[in-house]
């Protein structure tokens, strides 16, 4: 297991598991874990043995937002660090921010909620291609309890989620919701229970992992992010062109192959 500041990583069964490390305070956000993070999403990127990266917290929560004692010194004005972007091929999406690089990444993330997840600790939620959360998780966005606004791009994230209905009402009442809640408006794919939640979790992992071809994820993902800054044409042109290349990748010859011969996959990602 590699360790960063504030963050753990660890690489199993193809799949990346990336843990929020600070347990004692919920895992509460700071600058050098936002760095850590950053690292370990490019290592997970880079690593071959990687397929797929599951993003939770350490102990008992996910993230319980920014931490309270690093907002008290926070100076009138203060800029978010822009992300560099790990871009998939030939579908570039152009999302910037402090978590823009979370869907730029080629590779699926899975943000496994096992917690409580408030503020920014849920707006990092938001930009995992999928959510799953514990029966125990609640969530709330806790802005307009501090004073604050819907930051780092969760108003344009939340409503594409849950509608614009729900995600007024979470950002302006900035109430706690639990996790049936929020799998029946759309914030969560779905809900395992607490007592076999990781296991759960890992088991989905595993078979987009194992199962299908990596080259195809990464295709549909930046089809799909791209997508929300498209016209219809746009996006119909682009996956017109990305399926003419799909004809010639090695992951196509072996899709048809190993369903012809009735075997398991052995996708390559080329």
């Amino acid at each position: 297991m590699s360790i960063y500041e504030d963050v753990l990583y660890e690489v199993k069964d193809r799949v990346a598991v990336i843990s929020l490390n600070r347990p004692g305070v919920l895992n509460a956000y700071t600058t050098a874990m936002g760095q850590s993070l950053k690292d370990a999403v490019a290592a997970a990127i880079a690593d071959d043995a990687a397929r797929v990266i599951v993003l939770t917290g350490a102990g008992r929560g996910f993230c319980a937002g920014a931490d309270m004692k690093l907002l008290q010194n926070i100076s009138p004005g203060a800029q978010a660090t822009q992300g560099n972007s790990t871009e998939a091929p030939d579908a570039k999406h152009g999302y910037g921010g402090r978590f823009g690089y979370l869907l730029d990444a080629r590779k699926p993330i899975i943000a496994a909620l096992n917690g409580p997840a408030a503020g920014l600790g849920l707006v990092l939620a938001l930009y995992a291609d999928l959510r799953f959360a514990g029966s125990d998780a609640k969530f709330t966005t806790s802005f307009a309890q501090r004073g604050l606004i819907a930051e780092h791009g969760v108003s344009w994230l939340l409503p594409r989620l849950v509608g614009p209905a729900h995600a007024l009402d979470l950002l302006l009442s900035a109430r706690k919701l639990g996790a049936a809640e929020a799998e029946r408006i759309g914030l969560v794919n779905k809900v395992f229970p607490q007592a076999t939640f990781m296991h759960d979790v890992m088991a989905y992992a595993r078979s987009l992992a194992q199962t299908v071809s990596p080259r195809s994820m990464a295709i549909m993902k930046a089809q799909v992010w791209k997508s929300l800054l498209q016209d219809f044409n746009e996006a119909l042109a682009l996956a017109d062109s990305e399926m003419h290349k799909s004809f010639a990748s090695a992951d196509f010859k072996e899709g048809v192959a190993h369903f012809i011969e009735k075997r398991s996959a052995a996708f390559t990602g080329t």
